[in-house]
């Protein structure tokens, strides 16, 4: 049904993202898929580069990938199912590009219920839902 299925994660709220994981897990074991997960790493303004330390950048994607990596070594399917990857960027537009670029035919994304906030001012996971070529599945806590 589903062979590549990728799944955006904040690490900053990994315990959110557990149900869509476990979901996506779910439908990944029913149909022999693979599972990619994504972590979008957000740009940090010029203006504030210069109060960074030489090597932060470096740190930040370092420490993101190793975290990545703990989340993806927990997922309950065979290694060679699961795979990880960080980009830096806005997190719908790389979350968009990763699908495209790997051919995921299902995204599933966590999300919280939804406020007044979110209803305003959007969110990531509508503006996935209203942009992405594949299917999409919204799991909510």
């Amino acid at each position: 049904m589903f062979k590549t299925i990728l799944v955006p994660v904040d690490l900053g709220e990994v315990e959110a993202a557990k149900p869509a994981i476990d979901k996506a897990v779910e439908l990944a074991g029913s149909s022999g898929g693979s599972l990619r997960l994504i972590y979008v790493r957000a740009i940090v303004p010029v203006t504030y580069m210069e109060f960074m330390p030489p090597a932060f950048d470096e740190e930040q994607q370092g420490q993101a990938d190793a975290k990545l990596a703990e989340v993806a070594a927990g997922v309950a399917l065979p290694a060679e199912r699961v795979s990880a990857v960080v980009r830096l960027g806005s997190v719908y537009a790389e979350v968009l590009d990763e699908a495209e670029q790997t051919g995921a035919d299902l995204i599933v994304v966590g999300s919280h219920r939804p406020t007044m906030a979110t209803y305003l001012l959007g969110s990531n996971a509508s503006t996935i839902v209203r942009h992405a070529r594949c299917s999409v599945l919204v799991v909510r806590a």
